[in-house]
């Protein structure tokens, strides 16, 4: 059963920033994800307090069947492979790259998400080029039925296609839950992830997908090293 970090669901302001608090640290922020809501820092805001916690009015989910697949993806894939927590540092430090637009992955961040990797619940999928190099990856919180989708980079010269791999290995390794099902969240609705078959639902639809997803069975997940061309054709 979902928690209520933030009070009833009911007392939420009507907009996405439902809270903020100078306190950060790993139980809070997972009682977080379990309230529905997650943590992002208020950098550029006029607000005193260190974090700000967010529950979209309009959440972005990706159903697992229905991410989008081309042909072009699925060609490029084959010059690819991929892992699962085999390089969670780089991965978020990639992630995190200042130069990067909008970045919010401050200190505070990736300290946190550090511990909880440690913990078993972050996790990272890497994709990695013909040459062994680490051209693209994402990482997200991992609790029960739901995978909290946080951030996701591609090397714009060597791997143009690279983090749309990544995902397709996510999305396979959820399918290979007991009941074939979870709560994919992107977080917001970009063009980019609209794309890839990333839709829209309401708060309220979220908090109750949500609540079923934590009685479901914890993801189990695989370190195989695996091509990215048999993985993009089993989930095509």
């Amino acid at each position: 059963m979902s928690m209520q970090a933030f009070g009833p669901p009911s007392t939420w302001p009507s907009q996405d920033l439902i809270a903020f608090s100078d306190e950060f640290d790993l139980p809070m922020t997972l009682a977080a994800y379990c309230s529905g809501a997650f943590p992002m820092p208020l950098h550029d805001a006029s607000f005193d307090a260190r974090m700000g916690w967010w529950s979209p009015m309009r959440r972005g989910i990706i159903e697992l069947d229905d991410l989008r697949v081309t042909k072009s993806l699925l060609k490029s894939a084959r010059h690819y492979t991929t892992t699962i927590d085999a390089a969670f540092d780089e991965v978020l430090e990639r992630c995190a790259e200042p130069s990067r637009p909008f970045g919010w992955i401050d200190d505070d961040i990736r300290e946190i998400f550090t511990q909880a990797h440690h913990e078993g619940v972050v996790h990272s999928v890497e994709t990695w080029d013909s040459s062994g190099r680490l051209v693209g990856g994402l990482y997200g919180v991992s609790l029960w039925g739901l995978f909290a989708g946080e951030s996701m980079f591609h090397d714009p010269e060597r791997g143009r296609d690279a983090s749309k791999v990544a995902l397709v290995r996510l999305i396979n390794e959820l399918r290979g839950r007991p009941d074939g099902t979870a709560l994919l969240d992107v977080q917001w609705l970009t063009d980019h992830l609209a794309s890839l078959g990333a839709s829209e639902i309401s708060r309220a639809d979220y908090l109750e997908r949500l609540d079923v997803a934590l009685q479901e069975p914890q993801t189990v997940w695989s370190a195989l090293r695996l091509p990215g061309d048999w993985r993009m054709q089993r989930t095509a």
